[in-house]
């Protein structure tokens, strides 16, 4: 059973479309991970499940109970925002106590030396020094409890805000790429710890990113959005190997996957190089289609033999790959191949190659994006292409 459920939420701005009809559940402990380029509504749509914002039309329901009309600090929703928004004048401890104090404390208490007198104030502040203390020593910021967040590096930040969010024991975690003012060696280091805070609060947690390995990294599923609208939403090796439209492949990865246009006959043939294809569910009045192959999948080698011809363009030497840029004779377009330093070593710039792609590896996409199925159906030999 879902712990939290969208039902087809739109917003629009100024006539503009953000969102269009996006729809998506999480079960308990589920780590979603909302994944787009800028501007294509993830925010948004963060911003509308907290509350702080109100979509056009649409449904959102936690732990079965519509909240759609509800204020934001009725929702049970905690959100770490990118700039962790913690207050300057508190320090830590106080920061992570604000939403217990918010929770517990009436109008009354909390007001200063006033509340100090008022019956049950004092037992309430006690509770909450202790649930504060506990929270800090499980995130290991038990000994930053005193300083305030000019005193404190952007990790010490970052996880301060994360426990504030955690102490509230939240229904849902929002969060809003929390990791994006780290330096590249903390980001990679923060993901294992957010994964695992996660894990250990075992509720539904939708997280707001632009750094895809951050998405096929710590979620269970990644949802692709693009122009407003969910594309794909899936586990990370299934969206990665088995995209269903043709720009969820091209977000994901590195170097992006190559995309090279062909034709396809009336009988639903695609022929490209020595390979032919037939294309099983082809729209009857497509005759241009989009052929993509992961860089990871394209070998290049000496000779002239292969599927297809080309030329090397450029190398890039990355320590434990080299990336290879080689145009093909046959449409003059460039295609990338990422292979280990090894295989590289006896191939140059300037090169003629062969390039060597497993059929099973190849995707084919509509112009419109849509994924077509297809399946090899012949290979022709170095003697069939030398007389073709």
């Amino acid at each position: 059973m879902s712990v939290l459920s969208l039902d087809n939420i739109t917003k629009s701005f100024a006539g503009n479309a953000i969102l269009n009809g996006v729809s998506l559940e999480a079960g308990q402990g589920e780590f979603i991970a909302l994944v787009g380029p800028s501007g294509c509504g993830k925010s948004t749509l963060l911003r509308i499940v907290a509350g702080l914002d109100h979509a056009d039309s649409g449904e959102i329901a936690i732990g079965g109970r519509n909240v759609s009309s509800l204020a934001a600090a009725d929702r049970n929703i905690a959100m770490v925002f990118q700039s962790y928004a913690l207050y300057p004048h508190l320090t830590a401890g106080q920061n992570i106590a604000v939403p217990l104090a918010m929770r517990r404390l009436t109008a009354a208490q909390r007001l200063p030396f006033i509340g100090d007198f008022l019956p049950g104030q004092r037992q309430i502040r006690a509770d909450i020094q202790r649930q504060v203390r506990e929270m800090a020593a499980s995130l290991k910021i038990d000994h930053l409890l005193d300083r305030k967040p000019g005193q404190m590096s952007g990790g010490q930040r970052q996880r301060v805000a994360l426990a504030r969010a955690m102490v509230r024991r939240p229904s849902v975690f929002l969060m809003d790429e929390p990791l994006s003012n780290l330096d590249a060696n903390l980001r990679v280091h923060a993901r294992g710890e957010i994964v695992e805070l996660h894990r250990r609060a075992g509720v539904p947690t939708l997280y707001v990113t632009h750094d895809q390995s951050e998405a096929l990294s710590m979620a269970d599923r990644v949802a692709v959005m693009i122009g407003g609208t969910l594309l794909q939403l899936a586990p990370p090796q299934e969206i990665y190997d088995d995209p269903a439209h043709i720009e969820v492949a091209r977000f994901l990865g590195q170097p992006r996957i190559n995309v090279l246009e062909t034709r396809m006959d009336a009988t639903g043939l695609v022929r490209f190089g020595a390979l032919t294809l037939a294309v099983e569910t082809a729209p009857p009045s497509e005759r241009r289609v989009l052929i993509g192959v992961r860089p990871e999948f394209v070998r290049l080698r000496p000779g002239t033999d292969g599927i297809l011809r080309a030329r090397i363009e450029r190398t890039e030497f990355l320590g434990s790959e080299v990336i290879i840029h080689a145009r093909l004779d046959a449409i003059g377009e460039t295609i990338v191949a990422r292979i280990a330093p090894a295989d590289a070593a006896t191939l140059s710039t300037g090169m003629p190659v062969s390039v060597e792609i497993e059929p099973s590896r190849m995707m084919l996409f509509a112009t419109t994006g849509e994924r077509l199925r297809a399946k090899t159906v012949a290979i022709a030999s170095s003697r069939e292409r030398a007389h073709g």
